[in-house]
């Protein structure tokens, strides 16, 4: 009864079964876009969301907050949520302290499948909304594609260089796998670019049920030609992931899948040994080194490779380390406190405490008291907390066998249990230590 709802299928719901035998599945991984054109922004009536002048970042000031949550229903891809502890919107900040000092985003770092990439682009902010206004929506890839500048342009260098970009940044803008993806091999794609907010999260479609497709007629899955003709036989409709990334248009989406099926297929031929067949890059448009490297991107890229991130200028190094590297909720100075908080107004010493705040105190105190909440003294025991990991912690063992904290009772020991054993001892050699 949803289905017949659903907007990503309209139009193509006989090409969308919904038998249970016929269903398909694929994970998409969604954060905040940190858009060009973020509406959450533009629907605040407080000014408390903004993007970064220095890397894009789109954020909420906590200070600023009011909590109208308007900027809940304004984000379409409903990345916004609100803390009702706090009273304040919440959003992914793309981890910004990490960001400043050259470290990727958590998601980033811990994803298994090493399928994210983070890199910088450089883009002509005049022209965003222009790129954003264009009529037809099937026209809204390309021109925010268009809104991107080629850092290897050396006027593209020079109005940088004159904007204050440092150089360092230029250089990272070069090798950005995210420029590479976007504008040199064209296999990333927006998500719903229809809502013209302009998002700066792209997205490789999935190739893998073309090959499974292939497997069932029981023909060569790996073959260029084969590959070719099974993509509008994809289980998942070409339509319905243009409905996701290109606003409906099948045209690029067609183009991105071809080049995978056609990397795949020519990667085949030299991991078996075989000479390689230079019409198969050339069939979409690409020469035999550039397919390589973008296997190469694709496939086994290593760390620096898939993060190219620049750090903040070189004077605020120091304090961005402490940033990325402190307790982000140790450092607040008294005023602070009193007036806000580490969450925003209302979560200082006057307002409801957070139970983030709550826990960290709790923990602290435990840590640095010298007694035990149950009782007794901690006298004797090690707190490996506070161990830096070199040499061995003071009271870790006894200094000698002779330890006072260590007594060997020569006495049988009398057990009262009804269960005890008939001699009555606790032991055979009749010691506890």
């Amino acid at each position: 009864q949803h289905a017949a709802k659903d907007p990503m299928i309209k139009g193509i719901e006989d090409k969308v079964k919904m038998e249970f035998d016929e269903t398909f599945m694929f994970y998409l991984p969604r954060i905040c876009e940190h858009c060009l054109n973020p509406s959450c922004a533009a629907s605040c009536p407080s000014g408390a969301i903004y993007k970064r002048e220095e890397d894009g970042i789109v954020l909420v000031d906590q200070d600023k907050c009011r909590g109208w949550r308007m900027c809940v229903t304004g984000c379409p891809y409903k990345k916004v949520y609100f803390n009702h502890k706090t009273g304040k919107a919440e959003k992914c900040t793309f981890c910004y302290p990490r960001i400043e000092v050259g470290i990727p985003t958590v998601c980033a770092e811990t994803c298994v499948g090493r399928l994210r990439y983070i890199g910088l682009m450089l883009y002509d902010a005049d022209r965003v909304l222009e790129a954003a206004s264009v009529e037809n929506d099937h026209d809204l890839y390309e021109a925010q594609r268009s809104v991107f500048l080629d850092p290897h342009d050396p006027a593209v260098q020079r109005a940088a260089e004159a904007a204050g970009i440092p150089g360092d940044w230029i250089e990272a803008a070069k090798k950005s796998p995210v420029w590479r993806l976007i504008s040199e091999y064209k296999v990333a794609l927006p998500l719903h670019p229809e809502y013209r907010t302009m998002p700066m999260v792209w997205y490789i479609p999935p190739l893998s049920p073309v090959v499974d497709v292939i497997k069932d007629t029981g023909h060569d899955a790996e073959d260029k030609d084969n590959l070719f003709a099974a993509i509008d036989a994809l289980r998942i409709p070409v339509e319905y992931l243009a409905n996701l990334f290109t606003a409906g248009d099948p045209g690029p989406v067609n183009d991105v899948l071809r080049k995978l099926a056609a990397m795949r297929s020519y990667m085949r031929d030299i991991n078996l040994g075989r000479d390689t067949q230079p019409d198969i890059p050339a069939a979409v448009g690409m020469g035999e080194e550039e397919m390589y490297e973008m296997f190469r991107l694709l496939a086994i890229a290593k760390y620096d490779e898939r993060y190219v991130i620049p750090t903040a200028h070189g004077e605020e190094a120091h304090a961005l380390e402490e940033t990325a590297t402190d307790c982000p909720v140790s450092g607040y100075d008294d005023e602070l406190m009193d007036l806000s908080g580490p969450f925003g107004e209302g979560s200082g010493r006057g307002g409801s405490t957070p139970v983030a705040v709550e826990n960290f105190r709790m923990l602290q105190q435990r840590q640095t008291s010298d007694a035990l909440l149950s009782g007794g003294t901690k006298r004797g025991r090690v707190n490996l907390l506070n161990w830096d990991g070199k040499g061995v912690p003071a009271g870790l063992f006894p200094d000698s066998e002779k330890d006072a904290s260590v007594q060997t009772i020569d006495q049988p020991a009398q057990l009262d249990s009804p269960h005890a054993r008939p001699d009555n001892t606790a032991g055979s050699d009749g010691k506890v230590t």
